[in-house]
């Protein structure tokens, strides 16, 4: 019995073994160079060179609408591809240059702001791109002031209150 179960492991283990294909055989030139250019450009990335990361619009009045265009560079290896640019709130709109940017191109990203809120603001756009860091941060800032209607309503309300 011993020896029956012993033979049957030795024919199935030969029979296992002796149908693989010699995987080395499979191997292909091309495939090889592929994974070689692939593997070489794998620690290459774009660079984001923003020419500035921050602008202020100084004085605005409520409700004016002003807006930027943020210039940057890839001065990385690869193209540089942005992905999604958002704002910290829906008051600031960012556009942005949709196709690649080659190495050594430039590109902009135009951030409009509607000119809400009131007195100093400080609204941030977060760009999702290619880059190794994979986000970059804009701020923009404004000192909103009340329009003309608002002002005097707001004198007016004041006036009232104190009586």
């Amino acid at each position: 019995m011993k020896k029956s179960i012993l033979m049957l492991a030795v024919m199935t283990v030969f029979a296992f073994t002796s149908c693989k294909d010699n995987a080395a055989d499979k191997v292909n030139d091309v495939n090889v160079a592929a994974a070689a250019d692939r593997d070489a450009n794998a620690s290459k990335f774009p660079v984001m060179e923003l020419e500035k990361t921050e602008h202020d619009f100084g004085t605005i009045a409520k409700g004016e609408a002003v807006e930027y265009n943020f210039q940057f560079k890839n001065t990385g290896d690869a193209p540089l591809v942005i992905v999604d640019a958002k704002s910290s709130c829906g008051c600031t709109v960012p556009e942005f240059t949709k196709e690649p940017v080659a190495p050594g191109d430039t590109g902009e990203l135009l951030v409009k702001y509607n000119g809400s809120g009131a007195n100093q603001v400080s609204k941030t756009v977060t760009i999702t791109a290619n880059t190794k860091k994979g986000k970059e941060t804009l701020v923009i800032k404004a000192f909103v002031t009340p329009a003309a209607g608002d002002a005097a309503n707001g004198a007016n309300m004041l006036q009232k209150q104190t009586k």
